[in-house]
């Protein structure tokens, strides 16, 4: 029974091919929206996990809160004062620098290139391992020392000397109001596709590193203390831990203390990517609802024009609910395969959109699966009035309809 009325739904959804299209549409689109909304948040929430794995999950940043209505410059940290945090907890973290960074412009003849230095210590290839392709990485003495000396990204060296081999050169920039001579001692290469990139601020700025030395000598002082914690380490707790530290170290009550690992970030990031992502699916749900009112409204059509049709299947013997499930598998199957193309619309949407933004797509199966089934019910759903109404026919009356 079912394999023939679902034989008979084929035939009238093709009997009439261009309405039965134009009935799907709303599904077709509905589904589409859905299923694309839903990819493109799993993939940002994927790529974000990825950015923040590439970070370092065990990274946390340290400060006084930049929220706080008085901002005082005794908040800010000493190297004295890093030094002594790195003593107390040296069993529980692994590396720690000032987290300074500076955006100036390397000069080499009349090649100027922008670019976005950060400052670390020489160990810090220990927590963040990094490609070099030539030369070295920054070394004890290039830290101790204050030496000028950095480590170039492929992309930028290209950019300020025409090649990545470029170990050995000078180029000069100015740091702290001081213009002066830099070495190159290593070059980097390091693969992020557009979008992490963008994500990661590395767009209009190259990027390198230089001696944390450099950028912040024994007298600076800087706003925020940028930590590795060693493997196995309880990072909540430590947070928790840092926050009483500092806050009894600068004078601040805990609430004006932020200590915030990678972790918890990526945390609040992903609840914040799942609620848009579900905010703006219900949105996009709601053209389901079109749809399914558009199938009631072709359903209804065509029971009118079959009502000659019913009538002769009840007097050849048909039951009441032979009627009803024949226009309820019409309904229904209609519905799922608006929903089938549906889906695989959004699929090839977010997967050329992949492409072009060369970035991994997530596509979850169980929202296929119940992509597709919530058509079918939708079908269903807006069928049943018109299924129901066909079913009741008189067969007499039925009969004498032209």
């Amino acid at each position: 029974m079912l394999i023939e009325n679902m034989s008979m739904a084929f035939h009238a959804i093709r009997a009439n091919k261009m309405r039965s299209f134009l009935t799907m549409l709303g599904i077709i689109i509905g589904i589409g929206a859905v299923i694309a909304i839903a990819a493109v948040g799993d993939s940002m929430r994927n790529m974000f996990t990825d950015a923040y794995k590439d970070v370092g999950l065990n990274r946390a940043v340290v400060m006084v809160s930049w929220q706080v209505d008085t901002f005082r410059m005794s908040d800010q940290f000493t190297r004295t004062e890093m030094d002594r945090i790195k003593d107390i907890y040296s069993d529980r973290i692994e590396y720690i620098d000032s987290n300074a960074t500076e955006r100036t412009e390397a000069i080499n003849g009349r090649r100027k290139v922008s670019y976005e230095f950060q400052g670390v210590d020489y160990n810090y290839t220990d927590v963040q391992p990094t490609n070099i392709i030539y030369g070295r990485f920054l070394n004890e003495a290039d830290v101790k020392g204050a030496a000028n000396h950095v480590v170039l990204e492929d992309k930028g060296a290209i950019k300020l000397f025409g090649t990545a081999d470029c170990v050995g050169r000078t180029f000069r920039m100015t740091i702290k109001k001081n213009t002066q001579e830099y070495k190159v001692v290593g070059v980097y290469h390091k693969d992020l596709s557009p979008m992490v990139a963008m994500m990661l601020g590395a767009g209009q700025n190259q990027s390198g590193f230089i001696p944390d030395t450099v950028l912040t000598k024994s007298s600076d002082t800087f706003q925020a203390i940028n930590l590795y914690s060693r493997p196995g380490t309880n990072m909540r707790q430590l947070m928790i831990e840092m926050k009483q530290y500092v806050a009894k170290l600068k004078g601040r009550p805990e609430s004006e203390i932020m200590a915030q690992s990678a972790v918890e970030q990526m945390g609040a990031m992903d609840a914040q990517l799942g609620a848009m992502s579900a905010a703006v699916g219900g949105i996009a749900a709601i053209s389901l609802l079109v749809g399914g009112i558009g199938i009631m409204n072709i359903m209804m059509v065509s029971v009118t024009e079959r009502t000659r049709e019913i009538g002769i299947r009840k007097a050849l013997g048909a039951r009441t609910k032979d009627i009803m499930i024949q226009f309820l598998t019409e309904s229904a199957l209609m519905s799922a395969c608006g929903g089938i193309i549906g889906v695989i619309l959004g699929l090839s949407l977010v997967k050329v959109g992949g492409v072009l933004l060369q970035m991994t797509v997530v596509v979850n199966p169980g929202v296929v699966i119940l992509a597709v089934g919530f058509s079918a019910l939708v079908g269903i759903f807006f069928g049943l009035y018109p299924a129901s109404k066909a079913a009741k026919a008189d067969p007499i009356e039925a009969l004498r309809f032209e």
